[in-house]
């Protein structure tokens, strides 16, 4: 038989979205503090979140739960499927855990999992959930709330059947053989290994009665977090933007204001943002610098064109991203591109060079890349994008090297790229292949990589007409360079277009022909290994 609490919670459970008549005067009685418009409507669930729940502020003294302006707003618009791109340390994630805490406490067979990007995120959100526990009146945690645990960083509740979980995003195995009816991924864009496999496993587990919260600050104009962002509408996803002066405490009241630019000027007119919150801006950009648009975000679209410092020119990107078409032919489940083969009538008269990042190699590994482009020009006229084996990849580089009437291919050498040649010259007997110092290949250096990448840069910036791949210029968008002042490819994101398109670049600059290796045995006519 149900203890009397026990039914209390169950009954409560199926009320949380009810919004009495009487609830609002009573809690602002209470002390309660509206939203910004006064006109909030408090559900059952704000109340005995308020009642129930205890958190820690920023100056560390332990507080009944009460939303801020952001809190407020994620309620109202809440649905079934919400993405938050927001400044950093708004109390989303805590309302979130709160959420889905007061859900698996008065729901019985609900599990809620909160997925955190790190491990010492993980571990502090698990505090703010056993905060939530310890705070609850003693005769519920001893009777219908009573609890066990199975694993680090879960909470059981026998009596429910329910359970709340916080994971890491590292953990390969986060949610499997799970039905999760809540579901939070927290800081998505700082999610490591692969971001997009790891989000599609938990989703999966999601059934479509349940509720899931995307949330992030932005990093960059590109990866899992920004696809999400981008294709929100068409998967049925509600999107919260919050900017950084929906937090109280930003500001500096003391700070004298000097004459505001005209950037700022612009923010108080539209925001109606204060003296003391343009000091807390400006102190923000002189700490952060460049990462201010990131940490603290003011525009849902130029936040994320601002996130890190990007080695190219994003607006030239978004700009040819928006003009560059389709292909002309497209191959093997689009891992071939085309744009311009090679005409009979130009063979020749033009000639062409491939450059390859072989990558990782295998189903598993990195892509591996072959960029095609027109040697007079630097013209980009195919793309080859895939998961291939050392042994595959020589396959396909010889075929289409053949194609393009025995173009040049450089092969960067560097680890997997020793196994390419090797089928390339020994099973392929590929004429063209680049040679440098009496070396075949091309070797990536820190010397050689910093140059190629930067004639790249240039080359975008003064030509972008020559490139008409989205899968190279999306890859720009998130090439950035990082603190230790080198340049790759964002967590989570690929750079494999990037570097092979540099690669081809860079050696149709060094005159390539005269690197060229051209011995009799290669002179020979072997005919192309069917892929």
């Amino acid at each position: 038989m149900l203890s009397q609490d026990l039914n209390t919670l169950l009954t409560l459970g199926r009320r949380l979205d009810w919004e009495p008549d009487d609830l609002r005067p009573r809690l602002l009685q209470l002390g309660w503090v509206e939203g910004p418009d006064g006109r909030s409507h408090p559900t059952l669930r704000d109340y005995f979140g308020w009642a129930l729940l205890k958190i820690r502020d920023k100056q560390g003294e332990r507080l009944s739960l009460a939303p801020n302006r952001a809190q407020h707003e994620f309620s109202r618009r809440c649905g079934r499927r919400n993405i938050v791109l927001k400044a950093r340390q708004l109390g989303v994630t805590t309302w979130v855990a709160a959420r889905f805490f007061l859900h698996t406490i008065t729901r019985p067979g609900t599990v809620s999992v909160q997925v955190a990007h790190d491990l010492a995120a993980a571990e502090e959100l698990f505090r703010i959930v056993r905060r939530f526990l310890e705070n609850l009146p003693e005769r519920l945690r001893k009777d219908a709330l009573k609890t066990s645990r199975a694993n680090v960083r879960q909470i059981v509740f026998p009596q429910l059947d329910s359970e709340y979980r916080v994971e890491t995003a590292a953990d390969p195995n986060a949610g499997r053989g799970l039905t999760i009816r809540n579901l939070h991924c927290s800081e998505v864009a700082r999610w490591p290994r692969d971001p997009a496999e790891t989000l599609a496993s938990l989703l999966a587990a999601v059934p479509p009665d349940g509720e899931v919260v995307l949330e992030s600050t932005p990093r960059g104009a590109g990866g899992c977090f920004y696809d999400q962002w981008q294709h929100a509408e068409e998967k049925g996803y509600v999107r919260h933007f919050f900017p950084w002066w929906w937090e109280a405490s930003y500001r500096r009241e003391a700070a004298v204001v000097p004459p505001l630019t005209e950037e700022e000027q612009e923010l108080c007119n539209q925001h109606g943002l204060e003296p003391a919150q343009i000091a807390f801006r400006r102190e923000i950009q002189a700490e952060f610098r460049g990462r201010a648009p990131q940490e603290y975000a003011e525009d849902a679209e130029r936040c994320f064109l601002s996130s890190g410092e990007c080695v190219f020119e994003l607006p030239v990107i978004e700009q040819r991203l928006a003009s560059c078409g389709e292909p002309l032919e497209t191959r093997d489940n689009g891992r071939l591109l085309i744009w311009f083969p090679p005409v009979r009538a130009n063979r020749g008269q033009k000639s062409w060079i491939i450059g390859v990042d072989p990558a990782g190699g295998g189903a598993r590994g990195d892509y591996a890349c072959a960029q095609v482009i027109e040697r007079s020009s630097g013209m980009q006229c195919a793309e080859l994008l895939g998961h291939f084996t050392p042994r595959e990849l020589a396959q396909w580089v010889a075929r289409l090297g053949r194609e393009y009437c025995e173009a040049l291919i450089a092969v960067e050498r560097n680890n997997h790229g020793h196994a390419v040649l090797a089928y390339l010259i020994d099973r392929h007997h590929y004429p063209n292949l680049y040679e440098e110092n009496r070396q075949v290949g091309w070797l990536t250096s820190r010397v050689t990589r910093p140059e190629m990448i930067e004639h790249l840069a240039v080359m975008l910036a003064d030509a972008p007409a020559l490139f008409f791949s989205r899968r190279l210029l999306q890859e720009c968008r998130t090439f950035v360079r990082h603190a230790d002042s080198s340049t790759r490819a964002i967590d989570g994101t690929h750079d494999d277009c990037v570097l092979a398109m540099a690669i081809a670049q860079i050696v149709r600059k060094a005159d390539a022909g005269g690197h060229s290796r051209r011995g009799t045995a290669f002179q020979q006519s072997v005919p192309a290994t069917e892929v």
